[in-house]
């Protein structure tokens, strides 16, 4: 039995993030439309993070609140010539990020993860075990993060740095796309993953976007979901892409197919 067969599923992540969804989302029977709302552009001044990354000997943690984050450092690293330093301790926000780590910096793995709670006020928690008393923090983010880690590790007297790795934008087509298949598909549920892609979604679908039921990943994307009149159905904790499946498994499962 395949819990979604004849459901809709309209994913907004990009393909190489969501490919895993993707493929879980078709086995379990669903008919997947990818329409693809965000898309990352370097910074507008880019010389903040080489020149943090050209002293990047001199950090204790180099913290990594995305997998976005991670392939743009390691981007500049190689446009540098330059290696990660081996004496130089990595924090990852959750498992998808920490496989980009793997995949980007030659397996490496992240000394520090949260257990369960995959968000920046979970990855701050983590940090609470530790010593931060004088450590330098290196923290790359998008132009649209908050400032809840870097705030609270220098609640906990460490030295942050934060620059600006990326910066997400929406993509060109993304309201033609997402008006058209709202249009000519029956969709039952969107599928959102951050803030950044509720907002996309909120302008690209116009006044459509409070019609179809929505899935997100996390509470903060929930909250950011919820304050813009959308109909959050499901979602995830933890934020992984097994969690969405499960939150729309379990939402999908008990109501009625859209018409």
């Amino acid at each position: 039995m395949k819990p979604l067969r004849h459901r809709r599923i309209l994913v907004t992540r990009r393909n190489d993030q969501a490919g895993p969804l993707v493929e879980t989302l078709s086995v379990l029977g669903a008919t997947v439309v990818e329409v693809p709302l965000l898309a990352l552009a370097p910074p507008e001044d880019p010389a903040p993070l080489e020149a943090a990354l050209a002293r990047l000997g001199g950090y204790d943690w180099l913290a990594f609140t995305s997998a976005n984050a991670v392939v743009a450092v390691a981007g500049h690293l190689d446009g540098l010539g330059q290696a990660l330093p081996a004496p130089l301790r990595l924090a990852s926000v959750g498992p998808t990020t920490t496989r980009e780590i793997a995949a980007r910096f030659a397996g490496r793995q992240p000394d520090l993860q949260p257990v369960s709670q995959y968000r920046a006020e979970g990855l701050l928690e983590a940090f609470r075990a530790l010593d931060l008393g004088g450590s330098r923090v290196l923290l790359p983010v998008s132009d649209l993060a908050l400032d809840v880690l870097a705030e609270g590790l220098r609640a906990r007297a460490a030295r942050v740095d934060v620059v600006v790795a990326y910066r997400t934008i929406v993509e060109a087509s993304a309201e033609p796309a997402v008006r058209g298949a709202l249009d000519s598909e029956r969709i039952d549920l969107v599928t959102l993953a951050s803030p950044s892609a509720v907002r996309a979604f909120a302008l690209a679908a116009g006044g459509r976007a409070r019609e179809v039921p929505v899935a997100v990943m996390g509470p903060v994307t929930a909250e950011a979901a919820r304050r813009a009149g959308l109909d959050v159905r499901a979602v995830a904790e933890p934020s992984t892409a097994e969690g969405l499946v499960a939150a729309i498994v379990a939402c999908l499962g008990r109501a009625p197919a859209r018409r």
